[in-house]
Order: C-alpha cells, then structure tokens, then sequence
C-alpha cells in the first residue's frame, strides 16, 4: 500500500486475534525501516524492548495481578496529559472514551466495567507481541519531538504487512514492574507500550472511528 492509504487505514486496534502469531523477523524489519526517522542531529533517542512468547505472558499475568487499587500503588515518572485538563482537550478526550464505551455496553457510572475494560491494555490487548519504549532520562523535549516520528514509523510500517498496532500511554505508571522483567535502567523512561498484531475484525471495539477537526480550525496559511 501506498503512504497515504498507511496513513487513513492506520488506527488504534483494541482487540487482536491471540492465536494469529506475528514473526519475529518482521518486527525486526519494521523496527530497522522505522529507525530512518529523523531526530536532531541524527541523535536516535529511541529504545525498544520486545515481548512476545512466555515472556509477553509472565509480564501480563504480573502487571495484571499486581494493578489492582489495593495493591502496589503506581504512578508514571512524568505527565502525558495536563491537569486539569483544558479544553478543547477535555471534551475531545471524553466524546473519545464514551464513543468506546458505547461500542462495548458500558454505561455511565459503570466503574468495574470501566476498570476492566483499562485492564484489556495490559494483555496488550490480545496482541501476540508487545513493545515497551524507553529514553534517557537526560534528553531534552526535542528527543521526545523525535520518538513520535519513530513511533509513527512503527505503526505505518505495520500497515505493509496487514498489521494494525495501538499505542498505550497505560504503560508508564507500571515502570518498577517492566524494569523487573525487561532490565532497564533506572536512567531511563518508560514511554509508552505498543500492542502489535492481526485485527479482531469480529470485535466491537474496533468499530471506534475518530473524529478529526477541521483543517480550517488548526491551520492559518498567509500568503502576502
């Protein structure tokens, strides 16, 4: 497929087939032809950790065991969204997870729905394969710039190959425990995670389709 036809088809998948494997030497060559993002002189501040096989499982049956409120209490080292959260953004934000809510019959108020429903990320969505990034933690926001386009890379090229991806901001908060298994440093942050695999066209969720504003609300062209 071409560029644009990546781009439209690419969105966030929450429910993979399981039993679908996804190789290896695939994600290895997504990996190497999503490192030709560009990043400030040519710094590559990106850092992958791959899961899949038992060691994808032995990561999700902790992280799941261990979430729970009154377990461990966990929190991300650094800040995704703003608190509070202004609008537009809040309103965005919100018609997004009720839009997904709807999808699966969840109602409002519906707390333990809500809560397992979080929960599916940490399974990677069914996914056979997940990624865990990190960065050093003495590099500035202009590394940070870089990973996007890194990460973007990733999903498109996942398109090639008839794979749908989701990235997952719900990884962060669980550090300590995929520092446990994965061994990374102190000096790095977990950015974020990524579910990679085969889509579960039968699954309700997938039907999320996300609005996108305007051209005309975000953008200011001057041409005298």
């Amino acid at each position: 497929m071409d560029v644009e036809e990546a781009i439209l088809t690419r969105r966030s998948v929450r429910a993979f087939l399981p039993d679908k494997p996804v190789s290896i030497d695939t994600i290895r060559h997504i990996l190497e032809v999503a490192a030709r993002a560009p990043s400030g002189t040519n710094m590559q501040p990106w850092k992958v950790w791959v899961v899949s096989g038992r060691a994808r499982d032995r990561l999700v049956a902790d992280v799941l065991a261990r979430r729970g409120p009154e377990k461990d209490r966990h929190s991300s080292e650094w800040n995704y969204y703003p608190e509070p959260r202004p609008e537009p953004y809040r309103t965005r934000q919100r018609a997004t997870g009720w839009g997904l809510y709807g999808l699966l019959g969840i109602e409002k108020g519906d707390a333990a729905r809500m809560w397992e429903q979080h929960g599916r990320n940490f399974a990677f969505f069914d996914a056979p394969v997940g990624l865990i990034f990190t960065i050093d933690k003495v590099l500035e926001i202009g590394s940070w710039l870089d990973y996007g386009m890194f990460i973007q890379n990733i999903m498109l090229e996942c398109r090639k190959f008839g794979l749908h991806s989701c990235p997952q901001v719900a990884w962060p908060p669980f550090h300590k425990i995929l520092r446990e298994h994965l061994a990374i440093p102190e000096d790095q942050y977990v950015i974020c995670g990524m579910a990679i695999g085969y889509e579960d066209e039968s699954a309700p969720e997938n039907a999320l389709r996300t609005p996108r504003e305007p051209l005309e609300t975000w953008t200011t062209f001057q041409d005298e």
